[in-house]
């Protein structure tokens, strides 16, 4: 009964499906929820699964989270009912061109940005998938004429059948997940899939800079484009002297200026060169590209300037639940940094930010299940520190710091343990500095 299942089941039941709901959370947790069911005779069930899930269903439809292997799903399969993905039903049930972004990074800014670049280029579009918004609830909203830009999740991608992107996009590929794919080819061949429908009338778009993307050029029966901060390409999208650049059949194109490009980062350069590579192949103009990138400042629980107090900064990177996405935070704030990490481990290895922690980080603050594990790993380069919540984490950090100084939240870990979801452990953080930057305030007139 989370977002996507609901949007699934209040979509099959407008066409006429006989629809059957089921969670394993109770009844009282799920009040707005079955509030919806209810208004749409939707039968449904809470508090765990039954046999009724199975009984005379033609198939089932699984959120991401849920892992394959419980035995409702297991009993489905021995009885040979098909399970598939929210993305792959509404596939069937859309008419529009489907762009699929998928990666172990970057994937919401880009994902906003294609959308953000097509609408300044008077495009039809819609955004959605796994930053929030329900491939299910968008697939009336667009004609056959129009696109719908998905952010793919490797969990959505696992079951699939029919489910073919016009562009397929995979921007890097690092470890992640760990906690439910037992190594890195394992999930790699789950990012894969993204590829698996494609003829050669479709496009994938991959990084020309990550050798784990590279290898997926094989896999794909689509035309290919590439992006690149790194070097220069014949086909793609890539910076030389400073400028974003569109190359194809040998016509170079400028984009933009990389310093007037309003995103920072080594991380959303790479993200703005591969949103203007898909946003070319769709036949958009250098000047709707440049106008956006200009004026697009990022999304939210990603590197979000929250406040300075006192001459101290505050930023919400919530948003980073790997480790490589921490790497690419620690190169993108001022320094020097207090860090506040930890949260539910996803099997990352924290030994990878030992370099930049020692370079850039003035202390550690950690919470949640992972921060003995965080402080194994770099609790002797750094001062560390231990927090009981993410509004004590705050703070703390701001006893620590000095003017100058920026207090990233960049946690490098999953949010499951204390929150909702990472936007829920971002606005925590946000409330928190309110509140702090209210106290302060008061002190102040006082």
């Amino acid at each position: 009964m989370a977002r996507s299942g609901l949007a699934c089941a209040q979509l099959l039941k407008r066409l006429e499906a006989q629809v059957f709901v089921t969670d394993i959370k109770p009844s009282h947790l799920l009040a707005p929820e079955i509030a919806q069911l209810k208004e749409l005779e939707i039968d449904f069930e809470t508090g765990g699964h039954t046999s009724k899930a199975i009984t005379n269903k033609d198939y089932l439809v699984i959120s991401p989270g849920v892992p394959l292997d419980i035995p409702l799903l297991r009993e489905a399969q021995n009885l040979g009912i098909p399970i598939f993905s929210e993305i792959e039903v509404a596939f069937w049930l859309t008419d529009a061109r489907i762009v699929g972004i998928t990666g172990s990074n970057g994937k919401t800014t880009t994902t906003i940005l294609v959308g953000e670049i097509l609408k300044e280029d008077k495009k039809e579009c819609e955004i959605g998938g796994n930053i929030g918004i329900p491939f299910s609830s968008l697939v009336e909203k667009v004609s056959k004429d129009g696109f719908i830009v998905l952010e793919l999740s490797s969990f959505q991608l696992e079951r699939i059948e029919e489910f073919k992107p016009y562009v397929a996009v995979v921007l890097n590929l690092t470890p992640d997940h760990l906690d439910r794919y037992p190594d890195l080819r394992s999930y790699m061949e789950a990012k894969l899939r993204i590829f698996e429908n494609q003829t050669d009338v479709d496009f994938a778009v991959l990084n020309a800079d990550d050798k784990n993307s590279m290898e997926l050029v094989l896999y794909s029966a689509s035309r290919k484009i590439f992006f690149s901060t790194q070097k220069e390409l014949e086909l793609g999208a890539f910076v030389k002297n400073g400028t974003l650049l569109f190359k194809m059949n040998g016509k170079e194109e400028k984009i933009i200026e990389t310093k007037d490009i309003r995103i920072k980062g080594p991380h959303n350069l790479s993200n703005a060169a591969a949103a203007c590579a898909i946003c070319a192949i769709l036949g958009v103009s250098p000047v709707s590209m440049r106008e956006t990138l200009k004026r697009f400042k990022g999304v939210e629980h990603r590197l979000e300037e929250v406040a300075t107090l006192s001459g101290v900064r505050f930023v919400n990177d919530s948003k980073a639940t790997n480790v490589e996405s921490v790497w690419y935070a620690l190169q993108s704030v001022e320094k020097p940094i207090i860090l506040i990490a930890g949260g539910k481990d996803k099997g990352g290895d924290f030994t990878k930010l030992r370099e930049l922690v020692q370079n850039r980080v003035k202390a550690l603050i950690l919470i949640g299940e992972a921060k003995e594990k965080i402080h194994d790993a770099l609790s002797d380069i750094v001062s560390t520190f231990y927090s009981n919540s993410l509004e004590e984490a705050v703070e703390l950090s701001f006893k620590k710091a000095i003017a100058g100084d920026t207090v990233l939240l960049s946690p490098a870990c999953a949010s499951f343990d204390m929150f909702k979801d990472y936007e829920h452990r971002g606005e925590v953080f946000k409330s928190s500095v309110r509140h702090l930057a209210e106290r302060i305030n008061a002190k102040i007139n006082s």
